[in-house]
């Protein structure tokens, strides 16, 4: 029986890519993991991997910096917009704190009644801290964050809609919806697959901003993942979500450390069916201790590493 287990990354499309390094390792103080490129068309862009302490798949934020080839996008609806990531639910003053006196802007909002934080990453995408009780995710304690403070990983995926009846009703017929776990106003709240954490996706209504891009443009949500355990299983969730007549879903792909389809959801948001490489992972080039040292090409474009160094921005790590 095809399952979803619960999220697996999400990756954004930002501006600049020193500023997004600087914001998720020294001010987020989550660990870099991996860097490598875009697998996708032939301009090369960064893609960068961050992480809690164990670079667990339910932790990792993958960023595209696409300041430097110009490419630009614009938030709106349907299009998912908030990144909600998971810490210690008595941590939320501490980061408040923190993002201060880094100069991000934040503000304490409730949701569902209960405090987050609300900020923005330096190209504009929303993030937010869900504070949680019992997410035994290690977080990693990078530039003084402490470990009682630090980010457990993905709490979930934000997605604003124009017309909510129909995400529902693909998450609850075809994208193995566990139930609605709050409602509130112009919000829901629904756990998708059955793990412990990382599963959630929140729905906004929101018929007053225009339609955002779906394209690869700084300042941007691209997709977010969900973890479908492996590669049969993947094949499985793919051949029930066609058979539901969501047909916009592309075929395997590659990706190096996992194995990847993409469905556009009617919500407008793009999901990934994904799977960790069964040969290695984050590590199948890199040991555990070393990961996100060294900078890594896949096998395809070995032969152009010169050229593509060369064109990348400067990054200091």
């Amino acid at each position: 029986m095809a399952f979803v287990e619960g999220s697996h990354h999400v990756t954004l499309s930002v501006a600049g890519a020193q500023e997004d390094v600087d914001f998720h390792v020294k001010v987020l103080g989550m660990r870099l993991i991996k860097r490598t490129v875009l697998f996708d068309g032939s301009l090369p862009i960064y893609h960068l991997y961050y992480s809690n302490a164990a670079g667990d798949p339910s932790s990792v934020v993958t960023t595209f910096p696409w300041a430097q080839a110009g490419f630009f996008g614009k938030r709106g609806t349907n299009q998912a917009r908030e990144v909600l990531l998971s810490v210690p639910h008595d941590s939320l003053d501490f980061w408040h704190r923190r993002l201060t006196e880094h100069d991000v802007a934040v503000d304490n909002v409730e949701v569902f009644g209960q405090r987050r934080l609300a900020f923005r990453h330096p190209s504009g995408i929303e993030y937010v801290f869900v504070g949680n009780t019992g997410d035994d995710r290690a977080g990693h304690t990078g530039y003084g964050v402490p470990p009682e403070c630090a980010i457990h990983g993905i709490h979930g995926v934000g997605v604003h809609v124009a017309t909510p009846d129909r995400m529902v009703e693909f998450a609850e017929e075809s994208f193995f919806s566990q139930g609605r776990l709050a409602e509130e106003g112009d919000r829901a709240a629904l756990q998708i697959g059955n793990a412990k954490y990382g599963n959630h996706l929140e729905l906004t209504v929101n018929r007053t901003d225009d339609q955002g891009t779906w394209g690869y443009g700084a300042g941007t949500y691209h997709h977010f993942a969900w973890n479908v355990a492996n590669l049969r299983n993947q094949d499985e969730v793919k051949f029930d979500i066609e058979g539901r007549g969501y047909t916009d879903i592309s075929e395997l792909k590659d990706r190096k450390y996992f194995k990847s389809v993409y469905v556009r959801t009617p919500g407008g948001a793009l999901f990934e069916l994904a799977v960790t490489h069964p040969e290695g992972g984050w590590t199948c080039d890199e040991s555990p201790k070393e990961l996100g040292t060294r900078f890594q090409l896949p096998e395809q474009f070995e032969h152009r590493r010169e050229e593509i160094f060369a064109r990348l921005e400067p990054i200091e790590i």
